[in-house]
């Protein structure tokens, strides 16, 4: 029989905190730069054509929110001064001041984003496809940053089937698990990627800043957004990680999808990047 293999071990990371009043902080971890293979090898079991063809991609150092953002967060920067355009302050489903933010458009997280850079003084925004696959990978090649498989004590994702759309709640050697129906406070896993982020495969899709494009053919190789030029506005956005509504194939690190900008949904939040960290001593 064989052995399936789950990374568990906790990492130590590079991180600072940004305090946002109210008792609510925004640790980031600082990501090292590096190159990496973005999209999935076509052997990869139950692989997306989009995910394709697999390319070479260097990403410069940036910080990454160590969890997705919470509602606590979301909360506190709400009541930041309007850059340009209002944000409801509680806008989930799925009520706790430590869960993830969701029902929340790709608008109202740019929004959000120009609050928190205009407080901290610091350029924050929402990652590009390239450096959220890059962080989620972690230095992995695997369909997760814990190995070949994945199980529901290590993550929020539906583990069990589904018949109306033939989903398998087991991704391959991996046994089949429990469909919470919720989402669950962040990093209550207490399993993070080598760099030290939680909560990369399911819990919540998270938007990137990239236009979606039905390949790669073409993408940039320098790990910035993929934005195509001219009216755009409601041009679908790229979304990672998959949800707790979904199965195990979707929460793979290469896996890709899309949603309407204007749109949000209790399956939908995100995490930010910080581009000008901190100095270190």
């Amino acid at each position: 029989m064989t052995k399936v293999v789950i990374n568990r071990s906790r990492q130590t990371a590079q991180y600072f905190i940004e305090e946002l009043g109210y008792g609510v902080q925004l640790e980031i971890v600082l990501i090292p730069g590096g190159s990496f293979l973005m999209g999935s090898p076509e052997e990869e079991l139950e692989r997306l054509s989009w995910e394709s063809p697999q390319h070479s991609v260097t990403v410069k150092p940036f910080g990454m929110g160590k969890y997705p953002v919470t509602q606590a967060q979301w909360r506190a920067v709400a009541f930041l001064p309007q850059v340009n355009r209002e944000l409801k302050p509680d806008p989930s489903y799925f009520k706790g001041k430590n869960r993830p933010v969701e029902r929340v458009s790709w608008y109202d997280c740019v929004e959000f984003c120009d609050r928190l850079s205009n407080y901290t003084k610091r350029t924050y925004r929402l990652p590009s496809e390239a450096e959220w696959e890059y962080a989620c990978r972690a230095g992995t090649t695997t369909p997760f940053h814990f190995g070949e498989t994945i199980s529901t004590d290590l993550a929020n994702y539906r583990g069990t089937d589904d018949e109306e759309y033939k989903w398998s709640g087991s991704y391959g050697k991996g046994n089949k698990g429990i469909y919470r129906q919720e989402t669950t406070p962040v990093g209550s896993f207490g399993v993070a990627n080598a760099f030290g982020l939680y909560d990369m495969h399911g819990q919540v899709w998270e938007w990137c800043a990239d236009h979606w494009h039905e390949s790669y053919e073409g993408a940039p190789t320098d790990g910035e957004a993929w934005i195509d030029l001219g009216n755009n506005d409601n041009q679908s956005r790229l979304q990672r990680g998959g949800s707790w509504y979904l199965n195990p194939v979707y929460c793979r690190s290469a896996c890709r999808l899309y949603y309407n900008p204007d749109n949000g949904y209790d399956l939908i939040g995100f995490r930010v990047v910080c581009v000008v960290l901190p100095r270190t001593q």
